[in-house]
């Protein structure tokens, strides 16, 4: 990057260009650490002397969605980055930054939000800070939120079963490098949710009475499809969507990955908005999904155990790692191929 570029909303979209800026400009100039799970890793959490560790940022607007607010926002995602480690939350931090001018009463529903969010997920909130700038320096407020968590009670159980399978697997934590051809791919539910209300919530295109913004703490979830056994890897398709979690896994392990079209479950009204919008679905960030890489004999266990849970009841087995080609493709409903590649970025700003 010369010194006539300047910082684009696409270098904090999830996909290629954010990826770019990441390792050219960050990981490039930090010293490399020697921990279990650290930065160059770039999982969602790390892993130092046992405990995992996650920060994150929030600057979603509107501050106010269907379905729910920067508060529910900010525990669930750093929840889930623990959870999808094969982590169990146990504490969060929570930064506010407050515009001068910025309406108490907004700010008493957010921190209401938050509250009712880290009770569902059973996880408290122990430190934190508040910082207030001027009046036009942002839109209102942004959220800080870290958490830790410890080794899930079910993690080695889990692995006891990938091992059952696969001899040879010697991961300790659930990393986007452990997936291998005939793992098949489970998607929690409906993608697009979120990225969708939030959009059609911002710019009024009144996609707003049929689609909601999924975003929910998914460690229960997980705990559950943990306890069943036989996972290799899980995230939460968050910016950049179903499309930038696949090509990280792809590229990470070495592997090609092959998903079905008509197995992706996508909401009506979600599937509306793209087309009227001209995006795609497997690009768009969601806030309460988990994808999850499973060794091919458990899939149908771990998929029963996520239908059971709340909130996935759609879910589904849209495909399988292979060693026949690299990268990400999906056989569509016409019955031919397309590849998918990394996105540039989230094409909806600003969702989370």
């Amino acid at each position: 990057m010369d010194r006539s570029e300047r910082i684009l909303m696409a270098h904090g979209a999830g996909g290629y260009i954010m990826h770019k800026l990441i390792k050219e400009h960050i990981l490039s100039i930090l010293p490399r650490d020697s921990f279990e799970v650290g930065l160059h890793a770039l999982d969602d959490s790390a892993v130092v002397n046992g405990v995992i560790f996650k920060s994150d940022s929030y600057t979603v607007k509107p501050l106010f969605f269907p379905g729910g607010d920067i508060g529910r926002l900010a525990v669930s995602g750093t929840v889930n980055d623990i959870s999808v480690m094969g982590g169990e939350p146990i504490a969060l931090s929570l930064a506010l930054i407050l515009e001068e001018g910025f309406p108490i009463d907004d700010l008493d529903r957010i921190i209401h939000s938050i509250a009712d969010t880290c009770r569902e997920a059973d996880v408290y909130v122990v430190t934190g800070d508040t910082k207030v700038v001027e009046k036009g320096s942002l839109d209102g407020c942004i959220v800080n939120c870290s958490g830790i968590g410890r080794r899930s009670r079910y993690l080695d159980y889990n692995f006891d079963i990938v091992r059952r399978f696969r001899r040879d697997f010697k991961a300790r934590w659930i990393l986007d490098s452990n997936v291998k051809p005939g793992d098949k791919i489970i998607v929690s539910g409906t993608i697009g949710d979120h990225g969708v209300a939030i959009l059609s919530c911002r710019e009024g295109y009144g996609f707003e009475s049929s689609v909601r913004s999924d975003v929910r703490p998914l460690n229960k979830m997980i705990e559950k499809a943990l306890s069943v056994g036989g996972i290799v890897a899980m995230k939460d398709p968050t910016r950049g969507g179903l499309a930038n979690l696949l090509n990280e896994w792809s590229e990470k392990s070495g592997v090609g990955i092959l998903v079905r079209e008509e197995d992706i479950p996508v909401r009506d009204g979600v599937r509306a908005a793209c087309e009227m919008l001209g995006i795609d679905p497997l690009e768009i960030g969601n806030e309460g999904k988990v994808v999850i890489a499973v060794v091919a004999e458990m899939a149908e266990e771990i998929l029963e155990a996520l239908r059971e849970a709340e909130g996935g009841e759609d879910a589904a087995i849209i495909g399988e790692a292979t060693d026949e080609f690299e990268g990400v493709a999906m056989e569509t409903l016409i019955g031919g191929r397309r590849i998918i590649p990394p996105p540039l970025g989230d094409p909806v700003p600003r969702i989370c």
